[in-house]
């Protein structure tokens, strides 16, 4: 009545995907934490650690693609976007803060909703960036980061964003408002 071999089938088939999406998200979640960590070292201007940490993420997710030709489906697992999203904040945050621009991100397969999402993101290292700048006195570096920040709102404006990066791109308008207010404070200081 039933085709056996079928079900065997598809038990062979559901438990690898399952097994290979445990995996990834341990994976991810760990590679989250390494790009998160690459931020905070940006904050402190350790840039040695910084690097060290993303060229460990850039390795796991060179391994992770060899995966994916095996099960492109698991490209599409929420904790692995998760953390190419983060990868994508730390990736800019670092290449800002070592030649001053947004540059694009070469060698992986980033999708334009992970760059987006990213992008917005950097927005909100930047804006800490300029407070911690402003509490040094660094008024000219604040101006420059306010400046990154208005420049990428100013692009995101161009697309019909909706969802959940829409949500994104209300955050980066937020960290627009919020450096543009550390500005406002520091001019109105050196009255």
């Amino acid at each position: 009545m039933l085709n056996e071999k079928l079900f065997v089938r598809l038990k062979k088939e559901y438990d690898t995907y399952e097994s290979a999406r445990r995996d990834l998200i341990g994976v991810s979640n760990g590679t989250l934490s390494k790009a998160k960590q690459a931020i905070f070292a940006l904050h402190r201007d350790d840039m040695s650690a910084a690097d060290a940490l993303l060229q460990e993420v850039e390795r796991t997710f060179g391994n992770l693609e060899k995966q994916f030709k095996q099960l492109p489906e698991l490209r599409y697992e929420g904790a692995y976007r998760a953390a190419l999203e983060e990868y994508v904040e730390a990736k800019l945050f670092c290449e800002w803060m070592r030649i001053g621009k947004v540059v694009e991100l070469k060698g992986m397969q980033i999708d334009a909703d992970t760059y987006l999402a990213g992008l917005s993101d950097f927005t909100g290292e930047l804006t800490r960036k300029a407070v911690q700048r402003a509490t040094q006195g660094r008024a000219q570096e604040v101006e420059k980061l306010a400046e990154v920040v208005r420049d990428v709102v100013e692009q995101l404006i161009k697309f019909d964003l909706t969802g959940y990066l829409r949500t994104k791109y209300d955050q980066a308008k937020q960290n627009l408002r919020r450096v543009e207010e550390v500005i406002y404070d520091m001019h109105m200081r050196r009255k």
